[in-house]
């Protein structure tokens, strides 16, 4: 499959610092036409300057919105399509963390809220435009936490039992499950989607963190550049464009050759690949969401 980067539309979440930003900065620097979603807009157009003054592109520009917000994910859906009639590539950044349990706008558990339904939310609305403009690539940002996880049906959203780093690895556990059967239903459709652990990055995710080990974290072996080459590679490389439905997970020191490409290419955990369980996400999902209808 042909694939060439250059003057193709990139939508990027969680864009205003950290992965997010290398990952714009990285797709600018290949000619793609980046839009940036920050939830802050001041700090996303300082981002932005960063981007295109370090790039010298200016195909790129903002698109502020609060992705714990349903409405300002569907805000963001119509302001995409209403500018632009193609999108090449979605990539699902946006993360957060909470040390006590926070509700959403929506009345959604607030990490669960913003790593995995903003994910599943923006993708499907988006999903139409994705396959208009096939060959396209939706590639979304998890952790090998995940395999810490299980999908607890009974307390999805720490409704009974709330811990940071479970519901953390609860909702990076769902963004691997939608994915899988995300590429499952855009078999034949042109649309791929992967998902990929960036590793451990020191983040702004554990802003609102104070626990001892999230210093750990904060002086981590790898910066946010280190962490962006993967997913910037499933993004641009013509190399993985028959791949769907992947977990890679980067490496320290990665180069990005075919050779190492296939190393950081893993199995998640075994849950991720099961359709019943998969089926009953994308449900619970949709109901959560209110777009059942418009689901594939």
């Amino acid at each position: 499959m042909d694939w060439d980067i250059r003057g193709k539309h990139c939508l990027v979440s969680g864009a205003s610092s950290g992965i997010g930003r290398e990952i714009a900065l990285g797709l600018a620097k290949l000619g793609a036409r980046v839009i940036m979603v920050s939830r802050d807009a001041g700090r996303g157009q300082i981002a932005l300057d960063y981007v295109i003054g370090n790039s010298g592109n200016r195909a790129v520009e903002l698109m502020p919105a609060d992705l714990s917000s349903q409405s300002e994910v569907r805000g963001l859906a119509v302001r995409y399509r209403s500018k632009y009639d193609r999108l090449h590539v979605l990539i699902n950044n946006a993360g957060i963390i909470r040390d006590k349990r926070e509700l959403s706008a929506d009345g959604i558990e607030m990490t669960f809220a913003v790593n995995y339904l903003a994910y599943f939310l923006l993708t499907n609305l988006l999903l139409g435009l994705l396959k208009d403009s096939a060959p396209a690539r939706v590639v979304n940002l998890t952790s090998d936490i995940h395999r810490n996880a299980r999908l607890d049906f009974d307390n999805l959203q720490g409704e009974k039992k709330y811990g940071r780093d479970r519901i953390y690895a609860r909702s990076k556990l769902a963004d691997i499950i939608f994915t899988n059967e995300l590429a499952r239903r855009l078999e034949g459709t042109g649309v791929t989607a992967n998902s990929v652990c960036p590793g451990a990055v020191s983040s702004n995710i554990w802003a609102n963190s104070s626990k001892a080990v999230d210093y750990f974290f904060r002086i981590l072996i790898k910066g946010p550049k280190e962490g962006a080459k993967i997913p910037l590679y499933l993004a641009s490389s013509a190399e993985v464009a028959h791949l769907s439905g992947k977990y890679f997970q980067t490496r320290q020191h990665l180069k990005l050759s075919k050779v190492e490409t296939q190393r950081s290419m893993r199995q998640s955990s075994a849950v991720t690949y099961n359709r019943d369980t998969a089926q009953r996400l994308w449900a619970i999902s949709g109901a959560l969401t209110g777009i059942a209808a418009e689901t594939l």
